[in-house]
């Protein structure tokens, strides 16, 4: 047995147990009406463990006249079943892979051109709106019908539209990513690793395969010239082990871990946000999962009925490796991919990460901007003067610094007014959600772009 083999051996036997667990979950009005006793199925054959926003996801028909869920990169999130057949479901895994994986559909199409302003964080007045007071955008969706049939065939295809590019001019045409099959959760988590440490991010680490993992993958084989085999776990394994060991890793929960500072919660209201002395982390888990890059659902399934107030408690982490280092000299953030580059002196990739920029009410500005300022855990100013007002404030209000702050833990001020790349504080959103204007990054990402970012590197913006 190759020392790829054993190690691969060792990292399933270690988390498989704590991984396999999954998630029901009724479907509810956001996506329009379902039956009761629906379930939303992952093409890899798990429950899907929340239920989408109407803005998220689009609802379309395949040839066999199952719906499906499909979010604006073209990727397929779900496949709607009737409760009482998940089993069947995951027993058709490998046909809903080779059936769904980087197939293409349609994207709603967004007007660039409506006008809007928003302030920055800190010492200057600050309006970039959290998530949490965003309103999804109306999609065109089909009605949804009462009863819904399962696959005649497992081994009929979809017939699915072809992706149809936005803007032929676009520049970040990448190699695509092989479709990933019948892989486990260990190691998808490994796949996933592999990427967070070469500097293409593919965001929160959970062991589920998605867009943000493709991405990540395509990025990579364009930065290296190499085809990466997502379906090799050994090959990523044996990188792994040059790269710093195994994906996964002991930690012992110390004093100051238990100790904090933490808040009980962060209330929508930013009056409320505003009488906090810091916007810090809710509990143990969510400091632990951005410390080590996690998704915090994925921390807990790996660590079943552990305490993490208590110190001394040893658990499994993520292992993510050094921080990437080296000088950006140009960032593209392309509003199609959801998707930041970062390139060096010499014009070469060096990083790529998953964004949420703009919405369709609110987008991110087109053309060419500079890095204008970079601030680490920054403070927020908002006034309702500028562009929105949130809730029933009327005054300016100062929220303190914080990994919950609106922004995260950095902010990177751009020569257009009022627009940055920044942090958040709902790190499994990035992606997945929208933005008030601004490029949106997991804290760490955000972090590790402004540490290799200076003042006037060059941003682009692509539609």
């Amino acid at each position: 047995m190759t020392l790829a083999s054993k190690t691969r051996h060792v990292l399933l036997a270690a988390v498989s147990a704590s991984t396999l667990c999954a998630f029901q979950v009724q479907a509810q009005d956001s996506l329009g009406r379902l039956p009761p006793d629906a379930v939303l199925v992952t093409p890899q054959g798990d429950i899907l463990d929340y239920v989408p926003e109407s803005g998220e996801v689009q609802t379309m028909r395949d040839r066999n006249g199952r719906t499906v869920l499909v979010d604006t990169w073209g990727n397929v999130v779900a496949i709607v079943m009737r409760n009482g057949r998940p089993n069947n479901a995951v027993n058709r895994r490998q046909a809903n892979v080779d059936v769904y994986s980087n197939q293409g559909f349609e994207n709603e199409a967004y007007d660039p051109n409506q006008g809007f302003g928003f302030s920055e964080p800190g010492d200057v007045t600050g309006s970039i709106q959290d998530f949490r007071e965003v309103t999804p955008q109306d999609v065109e969706r089909q009605e949804l019908p009462d009863t819904f049939s399962e696959p005649a065939d497992e081994n009929d295809m979809a017939a699915l539209p072809a992706e149809e590019e936005t803007n032929p001019q676009r520049q970040t045409i990448l190699p695509p990513a092989m479709t990933v099959t019948r892989k486990s959760s260990a190691e998808i988590t490994a796949l996933q690793v592999f990427l967070d440490r070469e500097g293409f991010s593919p965001g929160v680490i959970d062991g589920k395969m998605g867009s943000n993992v493709t991405k990540a993958i395509e990025a990579w084989q364009q930065a290296t010239g190499e085809t990466l085999d997502p379906n090799n776990t050994d090959d990523i394994l044996e990188r792994l082990r040059l790269s710093g060991g195994l994906p996964i890793t002991s930690y012992t929960i110390t004093a100051a871990d238990a100790a904090g500072p933490y808040v009980a919660s962060i209330p929508e209201d930013y009056a409320h946000k505003a009488v906090l002395p810091h916007l810090s982390f809710t509990s143990t888990t969510e400091m632990l999962g951005e410390k080590f890059h996690m998704d915090e659902a994925y921390l807990r399934e790996l660590n079943p009925g552990v305490d993490f107030t208590v110190p001394g408690s040893t658990i499994k982490v993520i292992n993510p490796g050094e921080t990437k280092k080296g000088k950006v000299a140009r960032i593209v953030a392309d509003k199609v991919r959801k998707q930041v580059f970062a390139y060096d002196d010499a014009g070469s990739l060096i990083a790529a990460y998953p964004a949420t920029i703009g919405s369709s009410d609110t987008p991110s500005p087109s053309g060419t901007v500079q890095v204008d300022r970079i601030a680490f855990d920054p403070g927020y100013t908002y006034n309702p003067k500028i562009n929105f007002k949130q809730g029933e404030n009327d005054k300016v209000l100062t929220l303190q610094p914080g990994p919950n702050g609106p922004v995260g833990t950095m902010w990177i001020a751009l020569s257009k007014p009022t627009y940055g790349i920044h942090g958040t504080p709902e790190p499994s959103k990035i992606g997945k959600t929208q933005s008030h204007g601004c490029v949106r990054l997991t804290n760490w990402d955000a972090q590790e772009l402004g540490k290799m970012v200076s003042v006037g590197t060059v941003v682009e913006f692509l539609d």
